[in-house]
């Protein structure tokens, strides 16, 4: 069972789970209340926010992704190391995959299987006591899980939220707060979501502007008091777990690992690395934009996903981390998801049309000229001994990305893959010798 916490959200994308989620961090925070964030699915930016405004590092949970037994070891970790949890939700929270309940990567999944209440957020513009069915429907639907309060979005005047409220609590469950329409606290974004916590300018203001919003606006005692429901504090030191009885979702593929890390290549899951860290393993983070080569000293490079196809002719131009990346795949491993696979190709095609020669470990061409986006679950098996793990390994990951395979190359593919929806296996990534990659994320090894 996880300490306290509770799960931000919502009926659909787009209500407002993230400003309250960052608000109520921020706002806790600076009331001296520990707080860890932790983000429901396999998205990768959301956990850099989440970090900026509780000063700790978040977690991701997923219930198609990840065994029952992570996913329970990770929220007890983060509660026992915190005064309480919030987890953002990602899209609706009925919102999945088909398959047996606590198997569909919903957020419903990982409330029921931590045992947190959901903060409903409702957008109520142009209804109002409607939004009462709305809360009803989101409360009946699913046993598993309770609805502890909710917190009413883009409310458009004190009439407004009086029907709406009235409605509400009228079916037993409180109204916690109302937040009116603003566009002042918004985050920028790009094609794959929201501009990174590490590039957005002025994001210590835009958090602490966000808790000044929701503390004007929401009951934030109430909130402690929900994702402290039926447990005391005792319980939440109690439910702390060593680092060493959480599994290693996904096995270290060094003692010493070269992780690229800086504005092209930061997509990491945070679990992973945690994992890695636990089990004594040094990460050596380099910057292939600064022209930094990987560490003589380590016996794997990784390189993440992240925004390459923004900075393609800066890194077409950095010989050092090119030339340093091709010696160090002659006699270590060397692994690419996403965009580090891109950077492992040949070439990689701007969105202007712009051919840019990259590290040639593997034959692939790409472009961000030609878009087109690919995204969801990914089911694979390696056929191929890699960095990734042995022949046979079974991983459950995620794709996103709007870049295109013009060219495969003549490498051999590093795995079969399928999707959440029981697709035929087809081959996909690539293995040359020591050097491997994939667009697809991994976030747990499940065989």
């Amino acid at each position: 069972m996880s300490g306290p916490g509770l799960v931000v959200a919502a009926p659909r994308s787009g209500a407002g789970k993230t400003t309250l989620t960052l608000g109520l961090m921020r706002a806790l925070a600076r009331r001296g209340v520990a707080v860890f964030g932790a983000k429901c699915g396999p998205d990768y930016i959301d956990p850099g926010f989440h970090e900026a405004a509780c000063g700790r590092a978040s977690v991701n949970l997923d219930s198609w992704a990840m065994p029952e037994r992570l996913i329970r070891a990770l929220a007890a970790k983060a509660s026992g190391e915190a005064d309480l949890v919030i987890c953002e939700g990602l899209m609706g929270l009925f919102d999945g995959v088909s398959g047996e309940a606590g198997t569909t990567g919903s957020s419903a999944d990982v409330a029921a299987l931590c045992g947190w209440p959901v903060l409903l957020v409702l957008d109520v513009s142009g209804h109002s006591t409607t939004a009462a069915a709305v809360a009803k429907g989101m409360m009946s639907y699913d046993r598993r899980i309770e609805i502890g309060g909710i917190v009413l979005n883009r409310v458009g005047s004190d009439r407004h939220r009086r029907l709406v409220r009235e409605a509400i609590e009228s079916l037993g469950v409180p109204v916690l707060g109302s937040l009116p329409r603003s566009a002042k606290i918004t985050l920028p974004e790009r094609h794959l979501g929201l501009v990174q916590a590490g590039e957005t300018a002025g994001l210590d203001r835009l958090l602490d502007a966000m808790a000044d919003f929701i503390e004007a606006h929401v009951d934030v005692e109430a909130v402690k008091r929900v994702a402290r429901r039926g447990l005391a504090e005792e319980t939440a030191r109690d439910a702390r777990v060593p680092d060493a009885e959480v599994p290693i979702a996904i096995p270290p593929p060094g003692r010493r690992i070269a992780l690229a890390r800086d504005e092209a290549f930061s997509f990491v899951y945070p679990h992973v690395l945690q994992g890695w860290r636990a089990s004594g393993v040094k990460i050596v983070p380099f910057s292939p934009l600064a022209d930094e080569p990987p560490p003589a000293d380590c016996d794997c490079c990784w390189l993440p996903g992240g925004y390459p196809e923004l900075h393609a002719a800066r890194l077409a131009a950095a010989q050092t981390f090119l030339d340093g990346l091709r010696d160090f795949g002659r006699t270590r491993p060397v692994h690419g998801e996403c965009g580090g696979y891109m950077v492992l190709g040949e070439a990689l095609i701007d969105a202007a049309g712009a051919s840019h020669a990259m590290s040639g470990l593997l034959s692939l061409v790409t472009s961000f000229a030609q878009r087109k986006m690919h995204l969801g679950y990914r089911d694979a098996r390696l056929v191929t001994d890699a960095a990734l793990g042995r022949k046979g390994t079974r991983l459950k990951g995620h794709e996103f990305h709007y870049s295109t395979l013009l060219d495969r190359g003549t490498d051999e593919p590093l795995a079969l893959v399928s999707d959440a929806h029981g697709t035929v296996p087809q081959p996909a990534g690539s293995k040359r010798g020591l050097v491997s990659g994939s667009f697809f994320h991994a976030i747990a090894c499940v065989e």
